[in-house]
């Protein structure tokens, strides 16, 4: 796409309203009026050369490459600034921010838990508030922004580092009460800033994030903030700029394989990747669209296999058991950003996804024809692991390479082995490994080593784990040992909207 054709992107609802929004504008409303989710009207392709030509360049200069090819309205010293303040000064333990790992012939690991939080979410939530604060000035938006974020766990504690003290931003945290992990809690209730809120609530994951949505869709509770200076926006992977910077970590591990010469430009690669809410791989959806050599994007689920069934079957069921598994970022049966999915597959077809979703919402579930199915399958392979599989797993991994992994890694993992026996593909997979084994060691104890596990004080197992790994703990979940409790907020479910505004004024 040429620098002219780029400048006419703009951002539209996959429901159709007729929102036709700059990307700094769809960065800012978070979720489009109608409830559905901004798109770009087209999508990049890449001019020859461009792969190449990420091999020799630091993640940050990588990430403005990417980042350019679909926030056309922010000047090339507007991404460069945003990008250097997410990725530089220290903010990731690793140079080279995210690492590409290689293990043998077939098997490479994506490492994105470098950041302050030791969790994937941090390569998006460390940029999402640069380009949102970045957007408010160049837009002259006056409102005070509160952003909404409802969270299985990992999400609300990088939101809430990277938003904390932003000025003219709020931001509030709601995560299910028992749904998250110890660490995972204690990281998001001792969360300090002069702008930032964290509420339990008693329900699962997806009952916080039905909660959010319907708060963004409620025109007369967004009328009554608007008139008091308030404007909603997200830092959920609904929102635009939470999926565009992780777009940029699928192209830098290609160009990582690419310089260790483990590959040659233009063998397609596998991304296996764990995933609940549809985003992380989604984001290697447009990667594959825009020219980057991936064959397929495999989807691994835990038990809650809501996606795995959609992907094989075109049926979307919400209505099952739901599952608490040693995977908790997983535990999700909504997955917002399948609807994306649709609106490209479909081509464009908005009526169609609104009325996918509302179908969704009102019965629990629907189905797409096969046209949409064989072309999801044309990208898309699926399948799950169990708890007793993904312990089984780590262990596994271990014991081959000395190579601690998380819960989460752990499945992609189970799922990657299980793809290559099923389909004889031996194309190289690159496994996303979203959180560091420190943020789940009760479970990583376990599978390692069950006589490890002496009691369930959360720092008398980072202490046991260190002994095994060749990693140390992570320096901001070991400073968790002494913090102080901040936020004790807890709401029922039905009373979120009456939260937001009891926080508010």
């Amino acid at each position: 796409m040429t620098k002219e054709m780029g400048l006419i992107m703009k951002y539209i609802s996959t429901r159709g309203n007729q929102q036709e929004l700059q990307s700094a504008e769809a960065i800012i409303a978070g979720i489009a009026a109608d409830g559905g989710l901004f798109v770009p009207t087209s999508l990049p392709n890449l001019e020859a050369g461009f792969i190449e030509n990420l091999i020799d360049l630091t993640y940050q200069e990588r990430a403005q490459k990417v980042l350019a090819k679909f926030l056309v309205d922010y000047t090339a010293e507007e991404l460069e600034k945003c990008v250097n303040n997410a990725y530089g000064d220290a903010n990731f333990d690793s140079p080279a921010v995210a690492p590409t790992v290689n293990f043998g012939k077939e098997n490479s690991v994506l490492e994105l838990w470098h950041g302050p939080t030791s969790a994937f979410k941090d390569m998006a939530l460390q940029l999402l508030p640069q380009l949102m604060s970045t957007a408010l000035q160049k837009t002259g938006e006056k409102a005070e922004i509160v952003i909404l974020v409802a969270t299985s766990g990992d999400t609300g504690k990088a939101a809430l580092e990277g938003f904390k003290d932003v000025e003219q931003i709020r931001i509030m945290v709601f995560y299910p009460q028992d749904g998250v992990s110890q660490i995972q809690r204690l990281q998001m209730v001792s969360q300090k800033g002069s702008n930032v809120a964290v509420v339990a609530v008693n329900g699962n994951f997806d009952d916080a994030q039905t909660g959010v949505k319907n708060i963004f869709s409620d025109k007369a509770f967004n009328t009554e903030l608007n008139t008091k200076g308030f404007q909603l926006s997200s830092a959920n992977s609904i929102n635009w700029g939470r999926l565009v910077p992780q777009i940029v970590y699928y192209f830098s591990s290609y160009a990582d394989l690419l310089k260790n010469n483990k590959i040659k430009n233009g063998d397609k690669v596998n991304f296996v990747v764990p995933t609940g809410n549809f985003g992380n791989i989604l984001a290697g959806y447009y990667a594959k669209t825009m020219g980057l050599p991936i064959n397929k994007l495999i989807c691994a689920s835990n038990a809650n296999n809501v996606l795995t069934d959609f992907l094989k079957t075109g049926t979307y069921n919400k209505k099952r058991a739901f599952y608490k598994t040693n995977t908790p970022s997983m535990d999700i049966l909504i997955s917002s950003n399948l609807e994306r999915l649709l609106y490209h597959i479909g081509g464009g077809d908005r009526a169609q996804v609104k009325e996918w979703m509302t179908a969704l919402n009102t019965n629990g579930e629907y189905s797409v024809n096969k046209t949409y199915v064989d072309k999801i399958q044309e990208a898309f392979w699926a399948d799950w692991a169990s708890d007793e599989q993904t312990a089984a797993k780590i262990k596994e991994v271990y014991d081959q390479y000395n190579y601690i992994v998380d819960t989460h890694t752990a499945v992609a993992w189970e799922v990657a082995d299980r793809y290559k026996l099923k389909t004889g593909d031996n194309r190289p997979n690159i496994i996303v490994s979203t959180a560091s084994p420190y943020k789940f060691n009760e479970s990583v104890l376990k599978a390692l080593d069950a006589t490890k596990v002496v009691n369930t004080d959360e720092f008398k197992m980072l202490d046991e784990l260190e002994k095994l790994n060749a990693t140390k703990v992570p320096a901001g979940l070991s400073s968790l040992r002494n913090a102080e409790i901040l936020h004790s907020k807890q709401c029922v479910k039905e009373d979120m909207a009456v939260t937001v505004k009891k926080l508010l004024y």
